[in-house]
Formats: structure tokens, C-alpha cells, sequence
């Protein structure tokens, strides 16, 4: 971070910041340096929560820390540092959470929240499915009315933690243009994860489909109204952009912060390459663009947090935030040159975590077409 953007963190959030530093350092890096890479980090998760930070932006009254969505974002971004799997994960969980404080029903709330933000739940999102993608509204899993309960049947895909998970969050028809959002155990018969997909990045984060064969739930398991899911869904997804944002942004810093390290070592042709003007100059407009993602990250948590529309701002912020990482973790690896391709140095895992956060939370040109909606509405 450039010394000048410090000042716009409140006292309280620089110091929740140094917390976290000082967990990455001492805690997460040892994690990631001695464990498989596709290895779930839970003792991790489980820290964090221990931590109070497992419900950052969430009610206080049932577990959360009542923080703003500029303090979660900050956290996410401090975690990402070190990689994206971790702040992936506290993103992912915290989608359950978002829903059930906005449209959960008392017991639910009561029920679930404390929970989830003490880490004894980890929370899903299952809404993609394999032929529908960015199109939400075209799932095909339903869910039929069953006495006093709904059967639901399908299949989701690409589901972040579908191996792991405890609660998953199932977007189901309803009816022929009525989709709703049913809460859903782990343990309920007829839902079995699949085994999770080989990705380039996020490989310690794992995603992969759920066959839910004549799955029963009570009616008490129905989030808001039948027929609100897709505003659910997609209430979920703007605030999960500002996330994913936040994630590029930490992405952008450890780039940055292991290319400084490099140059700083090494020479060529006789001097240093920190004395080179080209090296420079590449250091230079790496930070520039992560210092202009990370505002359109805090002015989208800004607006969040006022009660002011925010879609197109978080749209913009992810859309911009995750380019310039794939930009600045490209040049990192560049700037490293064989070191940054090697699988034992930092880049190249930032550089495949950065590639993938272009593609969740909605695909970046989904985040061209809501800002495209916004201009011209």
C-alpha cells in the first residue's frame, strides 16, 4: 500500500489490519508452506473464527462482529496477501450469512447465525448448476411441494466448498418462472457432493458439484417468500463482488510485495535491479492501478454501508479490481523471470488464484453488462 491511502483507514481498522499481518505471518504461510497444495485450510478457518472474525459484517446479536463492509473488505484484502483460498473461503461463508440477516426468519437466524460465525457451520452458496453459469435465472433443480416439506432434485456445479461445507444455501424452481432458496444440511438424504474439480488457482478452496436426489427439507427451511430466490441470489452477489474485489486487491499486494522482494536482491548487467528505470517504471504502475482498484473497492463498501445503491458500484469494483490483478500478478511473475514461474515462489499461485476470481461472483463481462445497464437505463 502506498503510504498516503493509510490515513483513510479508521484507527480501529488499521489495527484489526496488523491483527491479521501478523496471523498471515505467523500462522498462514507456515500452513500454506507445509501443507498440500489442494489441501482445505479448516484449522485456519477455525483460527479465524476464534479470532471474532468469522461473522465480521453481521449482527452482534447473533454472533457477528457488527462490523462495516469496509472492515470486511479490509480483512479479506489483508488475507489475500498470502493467496486467495482463505479470504475465498470467509467470503464464501460469509454468502449464507448475508442471506439469512437480510431474509432469514427469526428461528432461522437464531438457529444458524451464531453458528456460522463461530466456525462450528461452514456456509455454501449453491446456485450454479452445469448449464447455467452466469444465466441464474435459468436453473433447472426443482423443488415440489411434499406434505409438510419441499422434495428438491438436481444438480448444482461449481459449488466453493461442495466437499467441506456444512450449510448450503440451494436455489430451486418453484414453479415454471419461480425460483426460491431452501437452507440445506450436509447430513440430509439424497445430497452428495461430487468429487471437486482440478482447478489452476484457489486449489486449496474446493468447488465441485452436488447431486440432490429427491432431497426432503421442512418448510421451515424456505428463506423469504416462494418465489424470492433470485432477488436473493442476486442481493447476495453484489455484496459477494465487493469480496471478490477486496480478494483481487490483497492478490495485487502480495504480487507487488514479492516482486519489490526480488528486485531488491537480485542484479543484472552489472546493477540492481531496483536501479533499472524499466523495472521501475513496471513497479510503479503496478502500484498505481492496485491503489485505484482498491478505491473503487472502498467507495463500493462505502455506498454499501450508507444504504445507498451500490450494484453498479461493486460490479465496477470487481470488474476492475480482479483485471488488475490478473495485470499486476502477470508482471510480478515477468519481473521474477524463471523465480516467477517456479512453484516454490508466490507469484505464479497469485498469478492462478488472480485468473479465477475474474470468472466467480459472476463472470466480468456479466459486471460489463450490469455497469452497461446502469449507463444506459
Amino acid at each position: 500500500m502506498l503510504p498516503f491511502f493509510e490515513d483513510l483507514r479508521t484507527e480501529e481498522q488499521r489495527a484489526l489490519a496488523e491483527t491479521v499481518r501478523r496471523f498471515v505471518s505467523a500462522e498462514v504461510r507456515p500452513y500454506y508452506a507445509s501443507t498440500p497444495s489442494d489441501q482445505f485450510p479448516r484449522p485456519l478457518f477455525s483460527r479465524l473464527c476464534a479470532m471474532g472474525l468469522g461473522g465480521i459484517p453481521f449482527p452482534a446479536e447473533y454472533g457477528g462482529g457488527g462490523a462495516d463492509y469496509a472492515t470486511y473488505a479490509l480483512i479479506l484484502e489483508e488475507l489475500a496477501v498470502a493467496g486467495g483460498a482463505l479470504a475465498g473461503t470467509l467470503s464464501v461463508h460469509g454468502l449464507p450469512q448475508l442471506i439469512l440477516s437480510l431474509f432469514g426468519t427469526e428461528e432461522q437466524k437464531r438457529r444458524y447465525l451464531p453458528r456460522l460465525a463461530s466456525g462450528e457451520l461452514l456456509g455454501a452458496f449453491a446456485l450454479t448448476e452445469p448449464e447455467t453459469g452466469s444465466d441464474a435465472a435459468a436453473i433447472a433443480t426443482r423443488a415440489a411441494a411434499d406434505g409438510d416439506g419441499f422434495l428438491i432434485s438436481g444438480n448444482k456445479a461449481w459449488i466453493t466448498h461442495s466437499t467441506v461445507a456444512d450449510l448450503f444455501v440451494v436455489f430451486a424452481r418453484t414453479g415454471e418462472k419461480e425460483i426460491s432458496a431452501f437452507l440445506v444440511e450436509k447430513t440430509a438424504p439424497g445430497l452428495v457432493p461430487l468429487p471437486p474439480e482440478r482447478k489452476m488457482g484457489l486449489r486449496r478452496s474446493p468447488t465441485g458439484g452436488l447431486s440432490l436426489a429427491g432431497v426432503c427439507v421442512p418448510k421451515g427451511a424456505l428463506v423469504g417468500r416462494p418465489g424470492d430466490g433470485l432477488g436473493i441470489a442476486l442481493t447476495a452477489l453484489d455484496s459477494g463482488r465487493i469480496t471478490i474485489g477486496a480478494l483481487a486487491v490483497g492478490l495485487c499486494r502480495g504480487a507487488l510485495d514479492a516482486a519489490l522482494g526480488y528486485v531488491r536482491t537480485r542484479k543484472a548487467f552489472g546493477r540492481p535491479l531496483e536501479k533499472n528505470d524499466v523495472v521501475r517504471a513496471r513497479l510503479a504502475e503496478m502500484a498505481a492501478r492496485t491503489e485505484a482498484a482498491a478505491a473503487l473497492v472502498r467507495e463500493a463498501a462505502r455506498l454499501r454501508d450508507s444504504d445507498r445503491p451500490f450494484s453498479a458500484a461493486a460490479a465496477a469494483a470487481k470488474l476492475v479490481a480482479t483485471d488488475t490483478a490478473l495485470f499486476v500478478t502477470a508482471e510480478a511473475v515477468q519481473l521474477c523471470g524463471a523465480t516467477g514461474v517456479s512453484e516454490d515462489f508466490p507469484a505464479i499461485h497469485l498469478l492462478n488464484d488472480a485468473k479465477i476470481a475474474q470468472i466467480v461472483e459472476g463472470a466480468n463481462d456479466v459486471q460489463r453488462m450490469v455497469l452497461a445497464r446502469a449507463l444506459l437505463t
